[in-house]
């Protein structure tokens, strides 16, 4: 059980930092679906959720890191016509550690909408409802 332990510490540690890092969420989340992905398409993915640049040799080894990490697991698909491609799939402890990234980022959107909100309040002040601005007003 200290294993665990450890591994759970080790994962909190892990979340958050650079862009690259926010990529680790979505691909778990790609992968949450019960079925696996090849490489090409967690990319195609990711690049539907608003990732516009993606270097896929960094994905690719961001994958094999979060394999090594015992996050995904991958196995060879032989059974289709054309090179063999690696399947990913998520494991026990990648939902694990999907749940720590979806309470992480919970409480970095709690206080973006705050942010946000006195950012609106300072800069862009509310025009009472049913009126409209005049800019001949000022």
């Amino acid at each position: 059980m200290a294993d665990n332990t450890n591994q759970k510490n080790s994962m909190e540690k892990g979340i958050g930092g650079s862009p690259k890092n926010l990529m680790v969420p979505f691909l778990l989340l790609s992968l949450r679906g019960g079925f696996g992905l090849h490489g090409y398409k967690l990319i195609q993915q990711l690049t539907q959720l608003g990732f516009s640049s993606i270097d896929q040799g960094n994905v690719y080894r961001l994958l094999r890191q979060l394999e090594k990490d015992n996050l995904v697991k991958s196995e060879w698909d032989t059974t289709s016509s054309g090179p063999a491609k690696r399947i990913y799939s998520i494991t026990d402890v990648g939902l694990e550690y999907l749940d720590l990234w979806a309470e992480s980022l919970g409480q970095y959107q709690t206080m973006l909408d705050s942010f946000f909100t006195m950012y609106s309040n300072m800069f862009m002040p509310l025009v009472p409802k049913g009126k409209k601005e005049d800019p001949d007003e000022k």
